[in-house]
């Protein structure tokens, strides 16, 4: 199960209400259950999910459309929300508005690169719409045109030798068209950035692309300021593609952050991964003994299985075993997962408290969860000491450095190509793994408090933290804690509610209102639509939106690319641009706790068994009648 699908699937039932929707595959395999709700009618007439005399809305209604297509353009604002407002907020340096469509027709991808570098002819300084209509197409490109191809054109545009110039482009300048297609190579650097250090073809079409200008750039001068350019950006992913070779095997292996043993490893800011990167990984035998090793981050299942077989010394016997070692991901629910040997990137999309055990296939009914996943752990003191503006400030700043690390293009990946494995989107997956950490964090440590008095304490802390983490504009936390308190386990807690001050009642139902999915999460949309960088959004609610214009429309109409979806496509992604487009400052008061307070909230110890949840919650009040 995916991370976001683990993250929400046990709370849809007590925030969306019973449903029964008819659903496409394809998206239940990426979206849980209230997010991979279609959007309905935005008319007065419409009533809201949990409206009984409103019935049940159908996804059919808006995808099941004659030949499966419908305009991204023609959503309602409640439908898909750009999350940003009409207008640029006073004072937002920086923000500018879009056209309110694409600039081109459907057509061929060949023939919409074209476009593209013709629109740049007139406009070597990048104007808006033709700096738009770029960035729409390196945005989605991968979508109907490999990257390699993508490359390879530009390359014959360069060399004048295409097949699918048009007059227009023929008879222009020579130095225009030079210009034109080295703003397209920059803007593809530029967007892609570390991320071309995965793809050794694409990177090598690179650097002969750069040899071809280079050649080329002698006899024309005025080109100087973009080959410079060009030339940095090469230079400096090659040395540090030299670099982590030269260095391989005394290069520091990176911790997950929910591998964090050690408050000197937890303490280090965060960095993005990439998938050539190594970290540790225990793998447990049946009888709980384990191994530990060293393994790249995007390691198949079989190059793990051949890492513990070293480690085992099955390597000599190995061909003498009848069967060989499987990899099983164990769950604290007891849950097996069986990895096919071909599967990459596992240690990104492990449940919380998942394990990785080797065994035969004879021993796979044999294997149980570690001791210290089923046993309670003790009530955690720390939370009653820490002040909740340390807590919430705390919770933003770590989540900010895990929001800088997701490369943007990942949230394309994540949707469009989970073909791809998930190396190219572990920083997305473990944001989301953060996101089920925390809710069940809250709730854990809510159950674990015994006494009456001190639970609703605690309740009025965390409802604080989510109030400070608002202010924040960090809606992950907000989110995550909300729907933490509104775990069934916690909620059901009647004697513990009742005791809570109204002001804390009421300032929790506004809370559950923000977070409601009723009208496609209306009430947040407008919230966020008012504020301004930083902010760290409801990262589920964007996998979401991209989810539906996915398969709410065809990406090619008879052959043509569908301009106007690759628009809507890129306009999401430009929204979490613009999230970051500031850089998150809070202030953080120097005390002899700070760097507790900073270990503490960086390695949360967690219950995420919802059956152990409810076990505590009837310990805690038998009756609630």
């Amino acid at each position: 199960m995916k991370p976001l699908e683990k993250f929400l699937k046990k709370q849809s039932s007590h925030l969306s209400g019973p449903r029964h929707l008819h659903r496409r595959q394809s998206v239940s395999k990426i979206l849980p259950s209230f997010l991979r709700d279609t959007p309905g009618d935005s008319s007065e007439g419409e009533r809201c999910a949990e409206d009984p005399a409103g019935g049940p809305p159908t996804s059919h209604d808006c995808l099941d459309l004659p030949d499966g297509l419908r305009s991204p353009l023609s959503f309602s604002s409640d439908e898909l929300s750009p999350s940003e407002p009409l207008t640029p907020p006073p004072g937002s340096v920086g923000w500018t508005l879009s056209p309110p469509g694409p600039l081109f027709a459907p057509d061929t991808p060949e023939v919409l690169l074209g476009r593209v570098l013709e629109q740049l002819l007139s406009a070597p300084r990048l104007n808006e719409a033709a700096e738009l209509a770029l960035d729409d197409f390196i945005l989605t490109h991968t979508l109907f045109l490999p990257t390699d191809q993508l490359l390879l054109q530009l390359q014959q545009y360069f060399c004048c030798c295409s097949r699918y110039t048009t007059p227009t482009w023929e008879g222009s300048d020579p130095l225009q068209r030079k210009q034109a297609v080295l703003a397209s190579l920059l803007h593809l650097l530029d967007t892609y950035k570390d991320a071309l250090q995965e793809q050794e073809r694409t990177f090598q079409l690179i650097k002969d692309f750069y040899v071809l200008v280079m050649r080329d750039a002698p006899n024309f001068p005025q080109l100087e300021g973009s080959v410079i350019h060009l030339h940095r950006l090469v230079e400096s992913t090659e040395l540090r593609l030299t670099d982590g070779s030269a260095t391989q095997c005394s290069k520091q292996v990176k911790p997950l952050f929910r591998h964090f043993r050690r408050i000197d490893s937890c303490l280090q800011p965060r960095v993005a991964f990439r998938g050539s990167d190594e970290i540790f990984c225990r793998v447990y035998m049946p009888d709980h003994s384990y191994v530990t090793i060293r393994s790249r981050l995007s390691a198949s299942v079989s190059d793990i299985l051949s890492s513990v077989s070293e480690k085992l010394q099955y390597s000599e016997e190995q061909g003498q075993r009848e069967e060989p070692l499987i990899l099983v991901a164990v769950t604290s629910a007891g849950d097996k997962v069986l990895l096919k040997p071909d599967d990459g990137c596992i240690f990104t999309t492990l449940g919380i408290n998942s394990h990785l055990f080797a065994c035969n296939r004879e021993e796979l009914r044999s294997l149980v969860p570690l001791p210290e996943e089923v046993q309670l752990p003790p009530e955690d003191s720390h939370i009653h000491r820490i002040e909740a503006e340390d807590l919430a400030n705390q919770l933003s700043t770590f989540h900010w450095e895990l929001f800088s690390c997701v490369h943007e293009l990942e949230f394309i990946d994540y949707v469009f190509h989970p073909e791809r494995g998930r190396r190219e989107t572990a920083n997305l997956e473990l944001l989301l793994q953060r996101c089920s950490e925390v809710q069940h964090w809250v709730s854990t440590q809510t159950l674990l408090c015994e006494g009456p008095a001190r639970r609703t304490q605690l309740l009025k802390k965390f409802i604080k933290t989510a109030a400070i983490c608002k202010q924040n504009q960090d809606l992950l936390s907000f989110f995550a804690i909300v729907m933490g308190l509104d775990n069934g386990a916690v909620s059901r807690l009647r004697g513990t509610w009742e005791k809570l001050p109204g002001k804390f009642k009421n300032l929790f139902r506004k809370f559950e209102n923000l977070t409601d999915p009723c009208r496609n999460h209306k009430s947040y949309r407008e919230m966020v639509s008012r504020m301004r960088p930083p902010v760290i959004p409801f990262i589920p609610l964007i996998l979401k939106d991209l989810t539906f214009l996915h398969e709410g429309s065809k990406t090619f109409i008879d052959g043509l690319v569908n301009v106007e979806k690759m628009h809507a496509i890129a306009e999401k992604v430009r929204t979490v641009r613009k999230y970051r487009s500031n850089q998150l400052r809070l202030d953080t008061d120097v005390s002899p706790t700070l760097l507790q307070n900073k270990a503490y909230v960086r390695q949360f110890q967690v219950i995420d068994n919802q059956n152990l949840l409810f076990e505590l919650s009837y310990k805690l009040e038998p009756n609630t009648q």
